[in-house]
């Protein structure tokens, strides 16, 4: 895993874990990475410093492991409350949403993932969508 901080077209900076660098080259190439903050997708890589490991940093808990700020806190909650009461329908989420606003699938929360011009279309059919500010867990590891 390697973590790389990023930056939106909107300068907002945060950072996201990757299994390779290949894999978040194939994400944004794809449209599936958008800005915690604000929703933007145009994300690109930020400037990093390489981190370098020793034995005491190897045996100390991680970082990510215990939220840092409020606002980290309050987006665990969030996760934790969403992912407790909630389908996740990976990336059928698009035609998933559509069958629950037409009547054609039982009425329930869901999340997962869709493409931008998918969401796109889905709001412009009135069907209400919003992005989360997470990565299915799915999709972390």
């Amino acid at each position: 895993m390697i973590c790389f901080t990023l930056r939106c077209g909107r300068e907002h900076s945060f950072d996201s874990w990757f299994t390779s660098s290949q894999a978040f080259k194939a994400l944004a190439q794809a449209g599936h990475l958008a800005c915690p903050i604000c929703g933007d997708g145009h994300v690109s890589k930020g400037l990093m410093a390489p981190a370098i490991a020793s034995k005491a940093s190897d045996e100390a808990p991680s970082p990510l492991a215990q939220p840092q700020s409020d606002v980290e806190q309050a987006m665990a909650q969030m996760r934790q409350m969403i992912e407790a009461n909630s389908d996740y329908v990976g990336m059928n989420f698009a035609a998933e949403a559509r069958k629950i606003h037409l009547g054609d699938a039982p009425t329930r929360a869901i999340y997962g993932e869709a493409k931008v011009d998918e969401a796109r279309a889905l709001l412009e059919d009135g069907i209400p969508v919003a992005p989360l500010p997470f990565m299915p867990r799915a999709k972390v590891n």
